[in-house]
């Protein structure tokens, strides 16, 4: 079996993207690391460069008049996709925010192997952490995702579905997958303040016109994480390729989870995830 992994990434120093420990977390199971780099004002591609030797470079530009939707994240996840060699089985995607724990490495490899044969199984389905303001917390409302496919059969039918979230196939089928033991952690909201600020008053630009960003992104040196609905203080374990993002932190953010606020309808909703089991949440795949 072979499997190749991979993303896409820009200005990942200026905005202070994990990606290093994204593709050095997943390389254990990967023959190849395909990485789509858009030209970046930073050293981004140097960087990427100098991960591994399992890291295959395709350089890009991105279109950035796609500005509906997050369309060009889903043009560069679709590059680096199509970048993967003919021969892998299983095709690996994660963005520059997300890191795999080393704990699920074995229950994602044996994955793969059962279903590498079994041609109805299109793509194999993770659980979120979204880890918010710091490392020690992460969002407990419903507005985070709580599933994404991130294992895809190698089919080149498959394309990045909206802002690539995640994946659909051919005329816009939702694919077929399999879920797994397993928690991709997302750190997309764990930053410094600073470069928090500056990543949200950029990254509007590919979902809203200049308009849109002038009446609702707030100008400030830094972000502030103090508006957030609800969280849970997080218990458990970083990855190991962490460990010196940990020690980096620098600064300090503190949440009362007594101040936790949902709907009534966001109560209920909840209560039959935890209670009963019944996601009524958004899905763009189908469990077989």
């Amino acid at each position: 079996m072979k499997v190749s992994g991979f993303s896409f990434i820009r200005n990942a120093i200026t905005f202070d993207y994990p990606i290093v420990e994204a593709i050095r977390s997943i390389l254990p199971i990967c023959d190849e690391v395909v990485v789509a780099v858009g030209k970046s004002e930073d050293e981004t591609r140097s960087l990427i460069a100098g991960i591994d030797p399992k890291v295959r470079i395709i350089d890009t530009v991105w279109d950035d008049s796609l500005r509906e939707g997050g369309r060009v994240l889903a043009v560069e996840t679709d590059k680096a996709f199509q970048a993967v060699r003919k021969d892998s089985d299983w095709a690996f995607y994660i963005q520059g925010d997300e890191v795999l724990h080393e704990k699920y490495l074995d229950e994602v490899y044996t994955r793969m192997i059962k279903y590498k044969d079994d041609k109805k199984v299109e793509g194999l389905l993770f659980k979120y952490l979204h880890f918010y303001g710091s490392y020690q917390y992460v969002g407990s409302s419903l507005k985070w995702y709580s599933h994404e496919i991130r294992v895809v059969r190698n089919d080149k039918r498959i394309y990045s579905f909206r802002d690539a979230q995640g994946f659909k196939i051919g005329n816009n089928r939702r694919l077929r997958v399999k879920p797994l033991d397993a928690y991709m952690y997302h750190y997309g909201w764990v930053k410094d303040p600073r470069a928090m600020q500056k990543k949200q008053e950029n990254f509007h630009k590919h979902w809203h016109d200049d308009k849109w960003i002038e009446q609702n992104v707030v100008k400030a040196s830094e972000y502030d994480y103090s508006n957030i609905d609800a969280l849970e203080k997080f218990d458990g374990t970083h990855p190991a390729v962490m460990k010196e993002r940990l020690r980096r932190m620098h600064w300090d953010f503190e949440f009362d989870m007594a101040n936790n606020r949902s709907t009534p309808k966001d109560k209920l909703k909840l209560f039959l995830k935890h209670k009963l089991g019944i996601d009524t949440g958004y899905k763009n795949y189908r469990i077989i």
